[in-house]
């Protein structure tokens, strides 16, 4: 039997290339997007498209309310999503504790799977500073899983995939590439339209458009 692998799957550049590495490594790939209450949602159409085309076994949108917490230009409708400026300061767009929600389902379901491997597509160099995107923080969560869980106390210890976490946007696409994504078919931007246009100025746009430059690879998104 294979081994099984969850993915994190947002519809995104990072999370479609970390579903092509785990399924390059022969994993049976089940894939978890979340409609967590963001502004658009053309990226959970993205994240269809991707899980259908990579023939995962099975792909579940799991329904949260982020939004009712608020605090987020991502799911905040009070507050605007900003455009790209560089700062050492953590940005708007940072949705409070999302990776933690999203891995706390994600190690939920893994456990019903009988699935040891767990896979996110977190980066920490071209990134907006997000401090759930940081590899001391994987490494928290991951022994919190195998102290919380039945099957990691019984010896089926959970694992925590991060295989982007220390590259560059351009080295993610040059391997994303080398594996057969199509990234035209991804969404990134924080605030496309509803026809999956992205808007070009936002962090998320910025990150991609460079990452595409220094790759030396036509950019294939479609923009407003």
């Amino acid at each position: 039997m294979s081994k099984k692998a969850l993915i994190l799957l947002s519809g995104g550049l990072d999370s479609t290339t970390t579903l092509a590495i785990a399924k390059s490594q022969n994993f049976d790939c089940y894939a978890l997007s979340f409609d967590y209450g963001q502004k658009q949602k053309s990226e959970l159409v993205a994240a269809k498209r991707i899980a259908k085309l990579f023939s995962v076994s099975e792909h579940r949108i799991m329904k949260i309310s982020l939004d009712d917490i608020g605090g987020s230009a991502l799911t905040d409708k009070a507050i605007a999503v900003p455009k790209f400026k560089l700062s050492d300061a953590i940005p708007i767009t940072y949705v409070p504790a999302r990776n933690t929600v999203f891995l706390s389902y994600a190690m939920a379901w893994a456990e019903v799977l009988d699935c040891q491997n767990v896979f996110i597509g977190v980066n920490a160099l071209d990134y907006s500073g997000y401090p759930d995107c940081r590899l001391e923080y994987i490494n928290a969560f991951e022994n919190m899983a195998n102290l919380a869980t039945k099957r990691a106390v019984e010896g089926q210890k959970l694992k925590i995939n991060v295989p982007l976490i220390k590259l560059n946007k351009a080295q993610i696409i040059n391997q994303g590439l080398a594996l057969g994504v199509d990234y035209s078919l991804t969404q990134t931007c924080y605030q496309a339209d509803e026809n999956g246009r992205a808007c070009g100025f936002c962090d998320a746009c910025e990150y991609r458009k460079r990452g595409f430059i220094d790759a030396k690879i036509a950019d294939p998104t479609k923009y407003q």
